[in-house]
């Protein structure tokens, strides 16, 4: 099935990049090289979406320092103000895998939609092509999660891809709305059943079941999260695989 071999999905809680002591630069984590590993390619070919915080162009930048010593061939795609590519289905296709930033995934799916970028990457992942992102860019290939799109105060949303069938929920162990949110949504059947990841955590599935968890944080977890027959939920502590906190290039 394509480069991978296997339909991937890398949901990452956060941690995706962290700052260095290098002029203010950031580098990625060892959680992106799990995301690349997964290509089975020696230099693959990474595809970066920023459309969730409007394709700012300060963020594609620093994305694109975050792998400067890595054996990548990077590139992006935008939607404003139109895309940058001539034909983004073509391009989409053409990568080993996919990253997608965080920033709104209510704008994220709409937008997709518009473009017709969601049927391209389906089309991609069913083809083999790593998919990944964090925050915005984790929840959209599930069913929903809760979102801060419309205010700060979070809501339940239920208008993701839905590659995967379950909930999703990110920044578990940051943000203290999110797990009492995630549950009412659950337990009410707003959302779907579903997982949950720390901040340095990310969710890895093959097809759509959920294999793993792999974190650089030692005391970040992922959860599963579903209805207990009774009117609330069960939460189940996942124990993720430790990767290494720094990289040898």
């Amino acid at each position: 099935m394509g480069r991978s071999g296997q339909s991937h999905i890398v949901a990452i809680g956060g941690g995706s990049f962290r700052p260095t002591d290098r002029y203010g630069f950031f580098e990625a984590t060892p959680l992106l090289r799990y995301v690349l590993d997964l290509t089975g390619q020696d230099r693959p070919k990474l595809g970066l979406l920023a459309t969730a915080s409007g394709d700012d162009a300060d963020w594609l930048l620093k994305m694109y320092g975050a792998f400067r010593d890595w054996d990548v061939e990077l590139s992006h795609l935008t939607v404003f103000p139109m895309p940058n590519v001539a034909d983004p289905r073509a391009w989409i296709l053409e990568q080993d895998a996919i990253y997608v930033s965080g920033g709104s995934v209510a704008n994220l799916a709409a937008l997709w939609r518009l473009h017709g970028y969601d049927e391209a990457l389906e089309e991609a992942w069913q083809a083999g092509v790593v998919l990944a992102g964090q925050s915005a860019g984790a929840l959209i290939w599930h069913v929903g999660g809760n979102t801060d799109s419309f205010g700060p105060t979070l809501r339940p949303w239920a208008e993701g891809l839905g590659l995967l069938p379950y909930s999703c929920g990110v920044h578990y162990d940051s943000d203290e709305q999110r797990r009492a949110l995630l549950h009412e949504s659950v337990a009410s059947g707003e959302l779907p059943d579903g997982y949950a990841a720390d901040e340095g955590v990310a969710l890895h599935y093959v097809g759509t079941e959920f294999i793993q968890a792999v974190s650089v944080e030692p005391a970040g977890y992922a959860y599963k999260v579903e209805r207990d027959g009774a009117g609330g939920v069960k939460e189940f502590r996942i124990e993720p695989r430790q990767l290494a906190s720094t990289l040898d290039l």
